[in-house]
């Protein structure tokens, strides 16, 4: 998943493409991935934040929103084990994952009945809801941050239509002038609100992942489940 450079106005040109792949191939957790057959150097950023705060446990039962390629797919399954279950939601399609405990989901977050389907398919409410969704960058910082920060508040609304109480909301922001509301909004919501910055984000990215616990359980608008 490409990111930009905080703050800056980014030409895609065709020079500028190979450069940022070449940069990919030399990445420490690029080639890191390849070697340990993850989809994405993606997958670290949640081992990482994982290994640090324990939030993902065997026998939970997790959605994935923007789970495409499916890095954070293979590292929930294995960590929830056979008794737990991922639900992994994307609007395009995945190549299919042997892995038993895992179902993809064709959606868009933006569909108000998802929140709803995924509780369908779970038969409960869910223990984790991770969110990795990222817009199609402009270059432009205003726009992409602004763009990240609506789909951060899109899978907050699901999070919060679908988590058990004490539930689990990990999501990634762009770092930028939208942040700080959607940080009070969530902790309107959720006990404890982390700011975490894996060490498998690149540093010069804007990228920052929220880790908010502790949902008190009510449905934006509604009351306590």
């Amino acid at each position: 998943m490409l990111i930009l450079p905080s703050k800056r106005l980014v030409s895609l040109s065709g020079r500028t493409i190979l450069r940022w792949l070449e940069k990919r191939r030399k990445d420490f957790f690029y080639k890191k991935s390849k070697v340990e057959g993850y989809r994405s150097r993606a997958a670290y950023k949640l081992l990482q934040a994982n290994k640090s705060y324990h939030f993902i446990k065997p026998g939970s039962i997790i959605a994935d929103l923007g789970c495409a390629p499916g890095g954070w797919l293979q590292v929930a399954g294995k960590l929830v084990g056979l008794r737990g279950k991922v639900f992994g939601v994307d609007i395009k399609p995945i190549k299919p994952l042997d892995i038993k405990n895992i179902e993809f989901v064709l959606d868009d977050v933006s569909n108000p009945k998802l929140p709803e389907k995924l509780l369908k398919l779970a038969g409960k409410n869910f223990d984790v809801i991770l969110s990795d969704l990222s817009p199609n960058l402009t270059g432009i910082w205003d726009v992409d941050h602004a763009r990240q920060i609506d789909l951060a508040e899109k899978a907050y609304k699901i999070a919060c239509s679908t988590l058990k109480p004490n539930g689990i909301f990990f999501t990634k922001v762009f770092d930028g002038p939208y942040l700080k509301d959607f940080i009070r909004k969530v902790k309107e919501h959720f006990k404890d609100v982390k700011i975490l910055k894996p060490k498998a984000s690149r540093p010069e990215s804007a990228e920052l992942y929220i880790l908010a616990r502790g949902f008190d359980g009510k449905v934006l608008g509604g009351d306590t489940k």
